[in-house]
C-alpha cells in the first residue's frame, strides 16, 4: 500500500475510545504510545485501584503508557516528544494545552461524538437524544485553540431511533469511531487531507450534565419527557421525587398510542398503576409508560419486579 506509515500517539480514557485505539493498533500504522488518565481508587470503600479502559488495552498490547498529572509538565512533554509522533489522535480525553496538541508535525486529530458544529461540548451524545434529534454521528477534526471549533475532516451519520437511549447511541458510535479515524489517518498518510470549516450558523451546545439537568419536568409534552429520560439513561439517570419524598430514577419509558388504550386522564406527575406491570406518569399532554426504574438505594430493575415488591397509590404524584 502506498503512503507513509505514521507514528501515532493516542490520547483517551474510557471504553468509548478503545475500539478506535484497537483499529489504529491493528492497522499498518504504529501506535507508539498511549496517554491516559492516572489510576484512581474506586469500588467499595474506594480501596481498589482502577485503571482506565485505554490503559488496560495498551498494557495488554504492549503499548507504552503515559499517565501525566499535569499536561504542561516539562518532564511529560520531553517524554512525549521523544516518541517522534507524526500525528496525535484524541478520543474522549481532557482538554490539551497548545504545547501538547501542536507538538507533532501533522498536528492532533480529535474524534467528537456529534455531527459538528452541532453539540459542541462535554456531553454530545446525551444532548442529541434529549433534544429529540433523529440523526447524530461522529466527526474527525483538527484541534485548535477553542474547544470543538477546528476544521472538520470526515463525518459518519448514525440514526437515533424512537426508543434509543444515550447508552445505545454511545455503543453504536463507539463502533464507528475506528473506521472513521483510520480513514482520516490514511488521508494524512497520502497527503490528501481536505478540511471543511464549521458553519457557525449551525452551532449548538452540549454542556456538562449536572444533577439539575436530570430532574424530570412532567409539565412538558410526553415526547419531551421521554427524550429527557432516554437521553440520560443509563447514566446519570433522570430523576424525580414522589410525594413521600423518596427519589426515583426513571431509566426507560415508551409513549403508547394513547388513543387506543383506556386510561383515566392524568394530571401532570400523577401515577396510574395496576401494581403488577403497568406504571404510567401523567404529562402535559398525556403520559409516559415506565419500563425500567431505580428506587432510592436499590439497583436498576424492570417495572414488573419493582411493583412486585413496592406498591404505589393511584393518584399519588411526582414533584
Amino acid at each position: 500500500m502506498s503512503g507513509q506509515s505514521l507514528n501515532i500517539v493516542f490520547m483517551g480514557t474510557p471504553d468509548f475510545a478503545v475500539p478506535t485505539l484497537d483499529h489504529l493498533h491493528k492497522s499498518r500504522h504504529k501506535v507508539v504510545a498511549v496517554v491516559t488518565s492516572i489510576d484512581k481508587y474506586g469500588g467499595r470503600g474506594k480501596k481498589v485501584l482502577l485503571e482506565s479502559a485505554v490503559k488496560k488495552y495498551a498494557v495488554e498490547n504492549k503499548i507504552p503508557v503515559l499517565q501525566p498529572k499535569n499536561l504542561k509538565s516539562p518532564k511529560f512533554n520531553s517524554i512525549l516528544k521523544s516518541y517522534n509522533a507524526d500525528i496525535q489522535v484524541v478520543v474522549a480525553f481532557r482538554m490539551l494545552p497548545v504545547l501538547v496538541w501542536d507538538m507533532p508535525p501533522m498536528g492532533t486529530i480529535n474524534l467528537h461524538g456529534s455531527l459538528l458544529p452541532q453539540f459542541r461540548g462535554a456531553a454530545p451524545i446525551n444532548w442529541a437524544v434529549i433534544t429529540g434529534m433523529k440523526v447524530t454521528g461522529l466527526t474527525t477534526f483538527k484541534l485548535k485553540h477553542e474547544i470543538d471549533t477546528g476544521d472538520m475532516i470526515h463525518q459518519v451519520k448514525v440514526l437515533i431511533e424512537e426508543n434509543d437511549t444515550a447508552g445505545t447511541i454511545h455503543d453504536k458510535l463507539m463502533q464507528e469511531g475506528g473506521p472513521l479515524m483510520l480513514q482520516t489517518i490514511e488521508d494524512f498518510s497520502h497527503d490528501r487531507v481536505k478540511y471543511y470549516e464549521q458553519d457557525l450558523s449551525l452551532v449548538s451546545k452540549a454542556p456538562k450534565i449536572y444533577r439539575e439537568t436530570c430532574k424530570i419536568d412532567f409539565n412538558k409534552a410526553s415526547q419531551e419527557v421521554h427524550n429527557q429520560i432516554r437521553g440520560l439513561s443509563p447514566y446519570p439517570g433522570a430523576w424525580s421525587k414522589i410525594e413521600n419524598g423518596k427519589e426515583i430514577k426513571i431509566l426507560q419509558t415508551i409513549i403508547e398510542d394513547q388513543k387506543e388504550i383506556e386510561v383515566p386522564k392524568l394530571k401532570v406527575g400523577e401515577i396510574f398503576t395496576d401494581n403488577k406491570r403497568t406504571f404510567l406518569i401523567g404529562t402535559l399532554d398525556g403520559y409516559v409508560k415506565v419500563l425500567e426504574a431505580q428506587l432510592q438505594g436499590k439497583k436498576r430493575m424492570n417495572i414488573k419486579d419493582i411493583l412486585n415488591g413496592t406498591k404505589f397509590e393511584n393518584g399519588s404524584r411526582f414533584s
